[in-house]
């Protein structure tokens, strides 16, 4: 399941860069801004149904929270039936290249597994993947010289280098006579994406991209806890109901006298307990970006008092986050924030190995002051989004969206095993009911390009470690309820390079980095904010009033 595992935990990761704003693309001047409209008519009637695919029935069920709200259905062992989603093969024959970011080694082109997916989607279809950690000075020199492949992925956090709202207005297919409405009926794995993931490839009322590792439930991230040393201390997460009951659990933990201290890194993912959004809240019809809100603040002063109180580990206060898992694992902290991708069998064996009784366990989510309502907002619904060439003609479209709607087969389907694992005996045995890699498999079919085209949407499945399974479903389950669409929920907007600049406050989230490690005070982060004011913030704030507030809503 490694293959499996090695994605999720690298899109999560890709979701909390992301989720802070919405899609921002930048340009030069960018006079008119494209909005992935997610309020008024026009864009709901661009986007495809949704039809959830009842094909492999998971062990655990999801279950519904807020508006569009869905946790991830949970699979205690792979599926052995392997239905079968598509007919025949989806293609006709056509010949196509693709483009996608790989982190990791290149296959050989036409290497066994290519060879056999060409097959099994009947279609030629050239897979040219391009080295991730380049892979944002790549594209662009596609784009200026207009020779995009027929199909490339166009990840969201490039969507300000790649300028995709200028793109799809110009280089990409657009998809919305396809599949808006019922027309996805035609393609029933496709219809099964979450709605929310197709409003991060829309522009301008229009859809243009196909989504992959789509979830209804999906968030920054949350904190963790080694739940196998709280039990055995007798402390349960349900105990912690406010910032207050955490902190005094940082006092009972911390013994550096032994090496052990409470807490890592939990920034990113606990201050939204004090009610402050990922970026924007509107306030009376006004736009009010966070770092104007007292609960931020409030926030930032807890932290300093949790670092200054010498209960956060001193690596983590020497900025050292590569080793944070080592950390955890061999309890030298207790308590740390992370991705929900984290929470997996990678995880589950490599805790293990360092400590035999290793659980990981997460708080649920809880208000600072121990008395309002536990909100977290969610984050993009889908983070990696591919597009199709605009000078496609029609039946080309037609294929390649057939090709799609193959590889967004369900998890534990015939389709599914293929894309992910290749052919039994070429690729992968069997091993305990699980699809194993072998050196084929490991070399040309674990270094993923296929479902960066398209993908199902996620699933909570740890073959051989029920408990992480049973543990992440039930967390999943409690916190439903908590999460609520922020402002400019999946939206895209294209804005100018000074807004951009603005949006991203580095000056700032360098200060307020040094302030939860207890370098500055909360009163430097203050003065920071009001020199960002003063150099574009407020001009910011202006522009997203007036050119998406004011013309295209919340996206609530």
């Amino acid at each position: 399941m490694g293959i499996e595992l090695n994605r999720r935990s690298f899109v999560r990761a890709a979701i909390a860069a992301a989720a802070f704003g919405p899609l921002v693309s930048a340009c030069s001047s960018a006079p008119r801004p494209q909005a992935g409209v997610n309020s008024g008519a026009a864009l709901q009637a661009a986007l495809p149904a949704h039809l959830p695919n009842t094909a492999v029935p998971p062990d655990i069920p999801s279950v519904a929270g807020g508006p569009g709200v869905l946790t991830d259905p949970g699979y205690l062992t792979y599926p052995s039936s392997r239905v079968a989603t598509v007919s025949g093969v989806p293609g006709r024959g056509g010949a196509y290249t693709a483009v996608t970011p790989l982190w990791g080694t290149v296959p050989s082109p036409g290497n066994s597994f290519y060879e056999a997916m060409n097959k099994a989607l009947g279609v030629n279809l050239t897979m040219k993947p391009a080295d991730g950690n380049n892979y944002a000075t790549i594209i662009p020199t596609m784009t200026a010289a207009k020779r995009l492949p027929d199909w490339i992925q166009l990840p969201t956090w490039w969507n300000a280098a790649f300028n995709v709202g200028g793109l799809a207005a110009s280089q990409l297919a657009d998809l919305t006579p396809y599949l808006a409405g019922d027309k996805v009926k035609k393609y029933p794995n496709l219809a099964a994406i979450p709605t929310g993931a197709w409003q991060v490839g829309a522009w301008g009322d229009k859809l243009y991209g196909i989504p992959s590792f789509s979830s209804s439930f999906v968030v920054t991230g949350t904190t963790y806890y080694r739940r196998d040393v709280l039990d055995a201390k007798g402390i349960k997460a349900d105990q912690v109901k406010s910032a207050d009951d955490l902190l005094n659990l940082g006092k009972e933990l911390t013994d550096a006298k032994r090496g052990v201290w409470a807490f890592d890194d939990v920034w990113t993912y606990l201050f939204p307990s004090w009610g402050v959004p990922a970026k924007w809240k509107v306030d009376n019809g006004k736009l009010v970006h966070k770092y104007l809100m007292p609960e931020f603040l409030e926030a930032l002063d807890w932290h300093y008092k949790l670092a200054t109180a010498g209960y956060l580990h001193p690596d983590a206060v020497a900025g050292d986050n590569a080793n944070a898992n080592t950390r955890f694992y061999s309890g030298k902290t207790l308590i740390t924030g992370g991705g929900t991708g984290t929470w997996n069998l990678a995880d589950h064996q490599s805790g293990s190995a360092a400590n035999p009784g290793y659980r990981r366990g997460s708080f649920n989510y809880f208000a600072a002051d121990g008395k309002s309502e536990a909100r977290m907002f969610m984050a993009t619904s889908s983070t990696t989004v591919s597009y199709l060439n605009v000078n496609l003609k029609p039946e080309q479209i037609e294929e390649l969206l057939a090709v799609a709607n193959y590889l967004a087969a369900p998890y534990g389907t015939a389709e599914y095993t293929m894309v992910n694992f290749g052919v039994e005996g070429v690729h992968h045995t069997v091993v305990n009911g699980v699809p194993t890699a072998n050196e084929e498999g490991k070399k040309n079919v674990q270094a993923q390009t296929f479902p960066f085209l398209a993908s199902p949407p996620a699933v909570i499945s740890n073959p051989g470690a029920d408990v992480v399974t049973r543990d992440y479903t039930a967390w999943q389950a409690a916190n439903a309820k908590a999460l609520y669409k922020p402002v400019f929920w999946n939206m895209n907007v294209s804005m100018p390079q000074a807004m951009a600049t603005a949006d991203a406050a580095q000056a700032v989230e360098d200060s307020i980095k040094d302030c939860y490690h207890g370098k500055k005070k909360v009163s430097e982060v203050q003065e920071a904010i009001k020199t960002w004011q003063s150099g574009g913030g407020d001009r910011l704030a202006g522009w997203m009033d007036e050119n998406v507030l004011q013309k295209f809503g919340t996206g609530q």
